[in-house]
């Protein structure tokens, strides 16, 4: 692999479309381009953070990076910085090291969920093994948890509120409902821990580091989570789409893992005998995927929640969490990051699925 993967705005705009949706307005040209400087800085801190000198070490921490990705997190901190003293030298590092703790869980996630296609590429567990998988996730871990510390107590207590809450939502959705949880509440909780705290944490950070006003932080950690569980949810109806091309893995991933989404659970509130029968078909599907059975043979029923009415539920179930993130948006003064981060939040519940 060579040459950098990401130039600032260009893939964004692809998977996002926030160069158009964010910085629309003339007024919101220089933030774009101060935001598009930022993303170049964040990309070269990162490219040195992955550098290691050990050679299967530097192969297996740079593998997801050079996938490429959509630096949600990055931008994020870029963004609301801008409430304060704009881009310093800690709001890089802080934005590098919540990448880094992003790219992390996406190598210990492919690992749990036994994911065959992480951005296109083939799993890192799939190339190296689940060990090497989880213990390349574990050094990215460190290497943002380095990052932090360097940068102060303020720093360490986000990072490590913030991974508290990503095990706590991983291992919340590893063990399931249980008996007498309602199963939307407990998985849109898992949701606000397991994406929501990650982008709340880099919404926060681009006002710690950036020296804002403290009454903000509230209101971008609620801004932060919501937009995550908004994001998710849009996921989940990406992740039944019939084209690799736009989800970066194999449709259905997830379900096939037997990993519940919304769609799937929206369908077991269903009664009607079509979707108890569909919900049948696709429990008794990853039942025998999970005792050896070929993935396919749950493509027929995935197309079919896909066109089921439980998705669509699921797409303005996402739109409203969208609306919830703009709405915790009133403490910020009008203007073009105000303005920003409401489009950013509409443009993640809007994605083409």
């Amino acid at each position: 692999m060579t040459g950098r993967p990401f130039v600032p705005g260009s893939r964004v705009a692809s998977r996002l479309g926030l160069t158009e949706r964010v910085f629309a307005g003339a007024r919101s040209r220089r933030l774009m381009r101060t935001v598009e400087d930022g993303l170049a800085r964040v990309e070269d801190d990162l490219a040195g953070e992955l550098r290691v000198s050990d050679p299967l070490v530097d192969a297996t921490s740079r593998y997801l990076y050079e996938a490429g990705g959509k630096r949600v997190r990055p931008m994020l901190v870029l963004l609301t910085c801008q409430l304060g003293d704009g881009v310093t030298d800690d709001v890089i590092h802080a934005a590098t090291a919540l990448e880094l703790t992003h790219l992390g869980s996406l190598y210990h996630d492919d690992v749990m969920d036994d994911a065959d296609v992480r951005r296109g590429v083939p799993a890192a567990h799939s190339v190296w093994g689940n060990s090497i998988a989880i213990l390349t996730g574990d050094l990215l871990f460190a290497r943002a948890s380095q990052i932090m510390a360097r940068l102060g107590e303020r720093a360490i207590r986000l990072q490590a509120d913030t991974f508290e809450r990503l095990v706590l939502g991983q291992m919340h959705e590893t063990i399931g409902a249980q008996p007498g949880d309602d199963p939307v509440a407990f998985y849109l909780q898992v949701l606000k821990d397991k994406t929501g705290s990650l982008i709340a944490a880099a919404a926060q950070a681009g006002i710690l580091f950036g020296n804002a006003p403290a009454e903000y932080e509230q209101a971008m950690f609620d801004f932060g989570e919501k937009t995550g569980v908004a994001f998710q949810l849009l996921d989940d109806v990406i992740d039944l789409s019939d084209d690799p091309g736009e989800t970066g893995k194999v449709p259905g991933t997830d379900l096939r893992a037997g990993v519940p989404t919304m769609p799937y659970l929206l369908l077991g509130e269903r009664e009607d005998a079509a979707s108890t029968a569909l919900r049948r078909q696709i429990d008794d599907g990853v039942a025998e995927i999970a005792a050896g059975a070929d993935p396919a043979i749950l493509d027929g029923a995935l197309a079919s929640l896909r066109d089921h009415d439980a998705t669509a539920q699921t797409r303005a179930l996402a739109h409203s969490w969208s609306r919830d993130a703009v709405d915790a948006l009133s403490p910020v003064p009008d203007g073009p990051v105000r303005e920003g981060l409401a489009r950013f939040a509409e443009a993640v519940a809007d994605r083409s699925s």
